[in-house]
């Protein structure tokens, strides 16, 4: 017997139950690219492992506010300090690789994997470079007081008299302290260097003349060096710093080797994909031409550095494999 073709409402709902299959079916398959949200859709995080108030802490919120506006996103700033940053820098490399949790990193970035012994994270390997922020130079200062005139007068006496200077730091580890051995090597003079428990009480004594030295950035003792009360030897850099422009660059005065800033710049954790790197990026270096960035920058002694992200992966290298020697050679540990 021949059979019936289905009726109309037969096949209606035939087809409405293929249909749903096929909707059904698609919604389990992942959309193409297009059709994704795009990024970012939701606040991005950038953690600053530094106290607020800081001068990273100051510079972050500066740049984020405009790269907010540069994404139509709001960015939050999350203060995260602790163990010498390697609390902020654990936190984003054990974060999500989907661009919502940054760091502003600074020297510790390349310096920590060869200070700390024992890490849960490896700066060199567990984070993607977004792009370079900015840098201050250091400069070293002695009180007024001092005998000593001129960076040559104070190298000079440190490799005739070995057991005679001594220099501060913020801390064992510390930018300055680093800065410091670094001007020991490459000048051959001798110093024995003081720890503190951060910059001021540093450069109290300094002031009190109970340290021969410190090298130090400009925006903390400028107005020391203004009132009279210390004196620049020099500027760590190849250029002059707008802040105490009358002061020689360490190129100028024959040691090249002793270029030391301090600087920042913003990461992301391990394998973060390369078109919301791109994006980052891109509104970061939007931040970075804005003129009052700049004209704050300029205010803090600061110089804005803009930037590929492949550019700044090359500066860490180079700046880790930099300190890593100085540390190694100094036989300098934080833990």
């Amino acid at each position: 017997m021949k059979e019936l073709a289905p009726s109309r409402p037969r096949r209606a709902i035939a087809t409405a139950a293929g249909l749903g299959a096929l909707l059904a079916a698609a919604a389990l398959m992942p959309l193409p690219a297009a059709a994704q949200a795009a990024f970012p859709d939701k606040p991005i995080r950038i953690v600053v492992p530094y106290a607020a108030g800081g001068g990273v802490d100051i510079v972050t919120r500066l740049v984020s506010q405009k790269m907010g506006d540069a994404l139509k996103q709001t960015i939050i700033v999350d203060n995260r300090p602790g163990a010498a940053t390697n609390i902020g820098m654990d936190a984003v490399a054990r974060a999500p690789a989907d661009g919502y949790t940054l760091l502003t990193a600074s020297n510790t970035l390349a310096a920590n994997g060869a200070l700390f012994s024992k890490l849960t994270f490896d700066p060199a390997r567990d984070f993607t470079p977004v792009g370079a922020i900015g840098y201050a130079p250091l400069a070293v200062v002695v009180p007024v007081e001092s005998s000593f005139k001129t960076l040559k007068d104070l190298t000079d006496y440190g490799r005739a008299h070995p057991d005679k200077l001594t220099y501060a730091s913020a801390g064992n580890g510390s930018s300055g302290h680093l800065a410091s051995e670094l001007l020991k090597t490459e000048s051959g003079m001798k110093a024995l260097h003081v720890p503190y428990k951060g910059g001021s009480p540093a450069v109290t004594d300094l002031l009190g003349q109970r340290i021969s030295f410190m090298s130090i950035n400009p925006l903390e003792v400028v107005s020391h060096v203004k009132a009279g009360k210390l004196r620049a030897l020099a500027i760590l850099d190849d250029e002059p710093a707008a802040m105490l422009p009358e002061v020689p660059t360490v190129v100028s005065q024959g040691l090249p080797g002793a270029m030391a800033t301090v600087w920042w710049g913003l990461i992301g954790p391990k394998d973060l994909p390369p078109d919301v790197t791109e994006k980052l990026n891109s509104a970061l270096q939007s931040a970075l031409k804005d003129p009052e960035v700049k004209k704050r920058f300029g205010e803090m002694g600061a110089i804005v550095t803009p930037g590929t992200a492949p550019q700044f992966g090359q500066f860490v290298a180079a700046e880790t494999s930099k300190w890593t020697k100085v540390i190694k050679a100094a036989g300098i540990k934080a833990d």
